[in-house]
């Protein structure tokens, strides 16, 4: 199993909040994804951030999160807007 700070995009900090939010290394992040991993981030961090998002998509796909096709980044970001609405 391969550790979550060897993923691109993912430093100590971030894997750290990862492992706290349940998600222990790389396969198991691949395996919920994304917009999972980041609702349970939310869950713990509520300054959780839409780049955070991005790294960790970025991460899934084994690319820098810059390069992230545009329309996925605009998914994620809509589904980002949206969390953030819902918890107004």
């Amino acid at each position: 199993m391969s550790r979550l700070d060897e993923m691109q995009n993912i430093g100590k900090t971030l894997a750290d909040k990862l492992i706290h939010a349940g998600i222990s290394n790389a396969e198991e992040l691949a395996v919920i994804g994304s917009e999972s991993a980041f609702l349970r981030l939310r869950t713990i961090d509520r300054t959780a951030c839409i780049n955070m998002l991005f790294a960790i998509e970025g991460a899934i796909q084994g690319i820098r999160w810059h390069g992230l096709d545009k329309t996925r980044k605009k998914e994620l970001k809509e589904f980002y807007n949206m969390i953030i609405l819902n918890e107004k």
